[in-house]
């Protein structure tokens, strides 16, 4: 559906504003994105340590900006380009990855956790990973990738399972005289369509396909924390959430420390008394110090919720519900 010439117009004081203050990234001629580029956020000295966002909605399609302007791309592809430009320069010694995503959809968050143990595997570092303001569902099914987990005294993290969104406007439709004629070559192709009732049949059918990649997820936990057996772990799958105390004395985390504590933590593991913590990043996103993020924008983030499947269904994913919300 076309937006509305208003909307647009009134937007563009908003986009003008983001892209002078490079809070979003231009593409160049032919659609190619700026190269990364390399900046030291912390450390003077010793070892380097390339330090990876998850943030926000973990996806694997492009995000794109006001007006088709700027945006970022999918989470996969990002990170993909990252490590390949580690790889590339040779000399970084650790992984260090600050995570802060409610978690996204179910293939982007296994893709991200498969970029992560790949790379660690091939190339023999560790990786270390802290949870920031949240690191659930998919944002925690990624950290299952690193040797240790730390968060924040004030994270949240768990929510361990799977989500099918889906709604149901058929009441809605019968009021406006609105009809659902679709065709199916089978009874089941059709299954969680918003235009009718659920049949039973078919909410069975569709549990069985969340019970398989709730196993799944399961399954990355068990890996990613072997000191829990299949029991403890089928527990704590249940979807709750957990503060950072509680989830340490789960088992679920290593410990609680700040970014900083990270920093030491992946310095330990070099055996190095310090070391240099770079950030690969465009050119008009700011990077000054550990904290240093890239903003995103409200148009963004409504972008990356249809992306998502979260205006219809059904759809499946490693997500933290309400924290698709979060600023």
């Amino acid at each position: 559906m076309p937006r509305s010439p208003r909307l647009s117009l009134a937007a563009w004081p908003l986009a003008l504003g983001l892209l002078v203050t490079g809070c979003i990234t231009v593409d160049t001629f032919g659609g190619r994105r700026e190269p990364l580029i390399e900046t030291v956020v912390d450390g003077e000295r010793g070892p380097k340590a390339l330090m990876l966002d998850i943030d926000g909605l973990i996806s694997d399609v492009e995000i794109r900006g006001p007006f088709g302007v700027g945006g970022r791309e999918g989470t996969v592809a990002r990170l993909r380009e990252q490590l390949d430009k580690a790889a590339e320069e040779g000399d970084v010694e650790a992984l260090l990855i600050r995570i802060d995503s409610p978690g996204g959809t179910v293939t982007a968050s296994d893709l991200v956790y498969r970029e992560l143990v790949s790379y660690k595997e091939e190339h023999e570092i560790p990786l270390v990973a802290q949870f920031m303001s949240v690191a659930a569902s998919g944002g925690y099914y990624a950290a299952m990738a690193a040797d240790v987990v730390l968060a924040q005294p004030t994270s949240v993290t768990g929510s361990i399972g799977v989500i099918s969104a889906g709604i149901n406007v058929s009441g809605l439709m019968e009021r406006f005289g609105v009809e659902d004629q679709t065709l199916t070559s089978g009874a089941f192709k059709d299954s969680g369509s918003p235009l009718r009732p659920m049949r039973p049949e078919e909410r069975k059918y569709l549990q069985t396909v969340i019970d398989d990649l709730h196993g799944r997820f399961r399954t990355v936990v068990a890996k990613g924390r072997p000191a829990l057996d299949a029991g403890q772990v089928a527990t704590l799958a249940d979807g709750r959430i957990f503060t950072a105390s509680q989830a340490e004395s789960q088992g679920l985390i290593d410990g609680i420390g700040y970014l900083e504590d990270a920093v030491d933590e992946v310095a330990r593991r070099l055996g190095a008394e310090e070391i240099r913590v770079v950030s690969y990043h465009r050119r008009r996103e700011w990077r000054a110090n550990l904290y240093s993020t890239q903003a995103r924008t409200p148009v963004e983030e409504a972008e990356a919720s249809r992306l998502l499947g979260l205006e219809g269904g059904p759809s499946f994913l490693y997500l933290w519900w309400p924290g698709r919300l979060a600023p």
